[in-house]
């Protein structure tokens, strides 16, 4: 009988032992979980507020696209495309080939390009402009030929000099490597391109848009 007790009690404390230690371990796993929770939680949040900075300034460019105005200075130079919403003024005769030049004008409108014609005489005219650019840097003018991969052949643009309005029709478009610089030096044709990047988010390539005046 003793044995038999003294079995019992060894195997009692074995059991005791054994539920302490779970005990034990349990304490010690559940904040190394909650912890890993918690971070698992703060980083998912972070990478979504993270994707919707970057591309939220992108989605309100269609869901809510800058609106033409028929109320512009008398004096001054703009370009408009109504079927994509843009609008902007165009900042004549900037250096193409000085990076640091265009980029300030860009924040301020569509760069004419130095030493290629006005939109209003005869000979190539050159505007161009950014389809994108950094989120905290994003504006109305230097994304404002974002959309402009959506235009085809027959399409309207419109340049206004000093209130007078020149309609623009689109003839063409192509993309072509930033080495492919021909068409900034063609000087003999008359004609209207607009330059942009692309795709969207890059400067891989160069999307041209040629038109002609009606």
């Amino acid at each position: 009988m003793k044995k038999t007790k003294v079995r019992k009690s060894k195997k009692s404390l074995k059991l005791i032992t054994k539920q302490k230690n779970i005990k034990q371990v349990k304490t010690v796993i559940q904040p190394q979980n909650k912890f890993r929770y918690y971070i698992g939680n703060i980083l998912m949040f972070s990478a979504l507020a993270i994707l919707f900075f970057v591309y939220y300034p992108f989605i309100r460019l269609y869901l809510d696209p800058p609106k033409i105005s028929e109320n512009l200075p008398k004096v001054g130079y703009f370009v408009q495309i109504p079927k994509i919403g843009a609008q902007a003024p165009i900042i004549l005769n900037v250096d193409p080939w000085s990076k640091k030049e265009y980029l300030q004008k860009l924040t301020q409108g569509v760069a004419h390009a130095e030493n290629t014609a006005l939109p209003w005489e005869n000979g190539t005219s050159f505007l161009f402009a950014h389809s994108s650019d950094v989120p905290w840097r994003i504006s109305r003018y230097n994304t404002v030929f974002f959309r402009l991969g959506e235009l085809n052949k027959g399409d309207d643009i419109y340049v206004i000099k000093n209130g007078e309005k020149l309609v623009f029709k689109v003839i063409d478009k192509k993309e072509v490597w930033p080495s492919e610089v021909e068409y900034l030096q063609e000087t003999s044709k008359d004609q209207l391109i607009l330059q942009t990047c692309t795709p969207i988010g890059t400067d891989l390539k160069r999307l041209l848009i040629f038109a002609v005046r009606q």
